[in-house]
């Protein structure tokens, strides 16, 4: 039998081979070697998946500053909001979809009648100082909120609200009414007791802890860089390892603040910044894209997504006196001067994203609603027949006119002779100074009918009243010439003009540009007033404005109230029509404190024929929200969205690094 080759006869066998089947042989052990790589490789692809890896830095571009990083103040301002969405949490919150979830909350219970609502936190959880929270914590919230003294902008949500401790976990709310966005409210983010009742409401403002915040959310403030002029250049925060929830695979999160677009833009070319929102550069977006995507390798460019928000952009008319749009009809004409294809054509291609047509206050394709079947429809013909209704006839001018019958203020009206006193005789002895050069009446001012007054007026009659017997006093042909020569008559025709308000950014002065010319047509004289932000705001407050276009946004759950309850007109209601219906009215508070869905919808809809029978506002178009990540930047799912804040809603799933392991 013969023995197998020891290692040392192996090593000998490219001696006795021949070129040929040497090289025949290296193929052959070349071709195992790589079936042995290529079987194990496939064997690990195979039996691993790639899962997302803690690691990483994730950083924004914003234009603007912060101010308040602080659920007291901060709701007004989309950075804020932002930078407190991060690092605070509430007691429920949103999922990537819009939904109300539970956030620092385990579980709740809410009473038969709907008024009393028990909370039950989740345990352990700690503030990013250590130390933990509890119900203390949710009820120091609450009551600084409803103290006037801290001037919070929440605090007509928590007026009428009650609120007690039940242990160190649980608290309870007691409503005076039902209210079934309650939950949505509760969305608010909770401050530490510890860190701030020490602070006094005038210091709240103040204090150094609106910068550099305590919280409990998912990402804890790390620093803050400061140029010489007190600039705020960039902000950091990094992940909160002890998060009662899942902590993120992103291990920090930087926000890089500019002063204008263009430097944003030009960061994001430098590769400086790997995210940003395209309405913080208040520019026209489809510029923007070419600016930053010159030159750039298609792997590198950033991903765009396109989050569906409660909101639309619509003309509020001023429906009280004495604005135009107090007439119905010249609202409902003016609804139906509007091409809104056309005008949402030139949306869509200035944003590159879906905006869609929006007629109805409740914004049935959001919410699931049925749409109005009151619609206005683009109709220049029903416009002009709605004008000539309210009075404004075309006559043959750019723009229309009504006739108006308005009296003087003063008319002479008495017979003045000799020994009459009074303010009659007041005004004719001014009148005659001014009419009879010649005579010197000019002393004859103190309300006494002299004789000086009675030569005067017999001038007046010989002049103006040649054909009349010459008396000295005011008869009835006198008193007739006096007013057609002394009192200013009133114009006896106003025209159809107004001035349309809007904020200064590009997308609303092209929208309002568009607005103006449709409206000329049917023969309006419109003048854009585009404010900007600081001064909106105050006429928004003083509601100094004929027309507004401007944005409102409803929440998740849509709750009409705030924006169409009469009792919503002044500031800091946000009824910016200024529109009153006792029926709307009822139907708005049954619709806020049903439990029953289908009941709510049945409401809404009906509130929905209502306010588009009396067409207190144009409703334009609901633009979805773009942001910009870079395409390194995976784990991004998020649809829908109740603020531009809540595109961090899945924060804690984004990621930046992955690994394999075994499945």
């Amino acid at each position: 039998m013969k023995k197998f080759p020891s290692f040392s006869q192996w090593k000998q066998i490219f001696n006795v081979l021949k070129r040929g089947e040497k090289i025949t042989l290296l193929a052959f052990l070349a071709l195992a070697i790589g079936s042995l790589v290529f079987l194990g490789a496939n064997f690990y692809i195979t039996h691993t998946k790639v899962v997302p890896s803690f690691g990483g830095n994730y950083i924004e571009g914003v234009v603007g500053q912060p101010r308040f990083i602080n659920p007291i103040y901060g709701q007004t301002n989309d950075i804020d909001r932002t930078l407190i969405d991060l690092v605070f949490s509430g007691l429920t919150t949103y999922d990537n979809h819009g939904n109300i979830v539970n956030d620092l909350v385990d579980h709740y219970t809410v009473s038969e009648d709907k008024k009393i609502y028990t909370f039950t936190l989740k345990s352990p959880v700690f503030w990013h100082d250590q130390q933990p929270l509890t119900s203390d914590d949710v009820i120091f919230t609450i009551k600084t909120l409803q103290n006037s003294d801290y001037k919070s902008p929440l605090r007509a949500n928590w007026i009428d609200v009650g609120i007690e401790k039940i242990s160190d976990k649980s608290f309870r709310f007691t409503l005076k009414q039902p209210y079934n966005s309650f939950l949505e409210n509760c969305a608010v983010k909770i401050i530490p007791q510890h860190i701030w009742q020490d602070i006094s409401p005038e210091n709240f403002i103040l204090s150094s802890y609106n910068l550099q915040p305590i919280g409990s959310g998912p990402f804890e403030f790390a620093g803050l860089k400061q140029n010489n002029a007190g600039f705020i250049e960039s902000l950091n925060l990094q992940s909160n390892r002890r998060y009662h929830s899942a902590a993120s695979f992103i291990l920090g999160v930087s926000f890089k603040f500019f002063l204008t677009p263009d430097q944003a833009v030009k960061a994001a070319n430098a590769r400086d910044i790997d995210g940003f929102a395209i309405s913080s550069f208040d520019k026209n977006i489809m510029d923007i894209e070419r600016q930053v995507r010159q030159g750039w390798p298609k792997n590198e460019t950033f991903s765009t997504y396109s989050l569906a928000l409660p909101r639309y952009f619509a003309v509020f008319f001023n429906n009280q006196k004495p604005s135009i749009f107090s007439d119905a009809n010249i609202r409902k004409a003016f609804s139906h001067g509007v091409n809104k294809d056309e005008l949402l054509e030139t949306i869509r291609q200035q944003t590159a994203s879906e905006a869609v047509k929006v007629y109805s206050p409740i914004l049935p394709d959001f919410y699931g609603y049925q749409p109005p079947t009151n619609e206005y429809e683009f109709d220049i013909e029903k416009s002009k027949t709605l004008l000539d209704k309210a009075g404004f006839k075309d006559q043959g001018q750019s723009y229309r006119e009504k006739a108006i019958d308005k009296k003087p203020a003063f008319q002479f009206k008495s017979y003045l002779k000799v020994g009459s006193k009074g303010t009659e005789v007041t005004q004719l002895q001014g009148c005659l100074a001014r009419l009879l050069r010649s005579v010197n009446i000019e002393q004859e001012t103190e309300g006494a009918y002299t004789a000086a007054t009675e030569a005067a007026v017999t001038e007046f009659q010989k002049k103006y009243l040649p054909d009349q017997k010459l008396t000295g006093e005011t008869g009835p042909s006198t008193r007739q010439k006096l007013n057609e020569l002394c009192i200013t008559s009133s114009p006896n025709a106003k025209p159809l003009e107004f001035t349309l308000v809007t904020i200064d950014r590009p997308q609303l002065l092209e929208v309002a540009t568009l607005l103006k010319n449709y409206w000329q047509k049917i023969g309006a004289s419109v003048t854009i007033n585009a404010a900007p932000a600081s001064d909106l705001k105050l006429i928004i407050k003083e509601r100094s404005y004929d027309a507004l276009l401007y944005g409102e946004t409803l929440g998740m759950e849509p709750d009409l109230y705030p924006f169409w309850y009469s009792s919503q007109k002044q500031d800091p209601g946000l009824n910016l029509s200024l529109y009153e219906n006792k029926e709307v009215d009822k139907l708005l508070k049954d619709a806020r404190q049903t439990s029953d869905e289908a009941l709510k919808k049945e409401y809404l809809e009906k509130i929905q024929t209502a306010i588009m029978s009396d067409a207190p506002a144009l409703f334009l178009y609901n633009p979805d929200y773009l942001y910009w990540v870079s395409k390194k930047v995976q784990g991004i799912d998020t649809d829908k969205i109740a603020d531009p804040s809540k595109r961090f809603a899945n924060i804690t799933n984004w990621y930046l690094q992955t690994k394999r392991v075994w499945k």
